[in-house]
């Protein structure tokens, strides 16, 4: 499992990766089960997230050869 950090720049019309983590399969789900258990304790104690409307992020296509 791949996570890229990406930072985007207003004006910049290509996204550029800043971090990017390897992870093995039993790394990703223990992060997601941390993510998943931290988020309910946090709603727990301060009320539900609300996610807005639906925002549209393009599919990052992975990094592209440079020459």
């Amino acid at each position: 499992f791949i996570l890229d950090f990406i930072a985007v720049m207003p004006g910049v019309p290509k996204a550029k990766v800043a971090k990017r983590m390897i992870l093995t399969p039993d790394h990703a789900k223990r992060l997601s089960q941390a993510l998943s258990d931290n988020i309910k304790r946090y709603e727990d104690e301060h009320g539900p997230i609300n996610t807005r409307e639906k925002v549209e992020i393009p599919m990052y296509r992975g990094p592209q050869p440079e020459a």
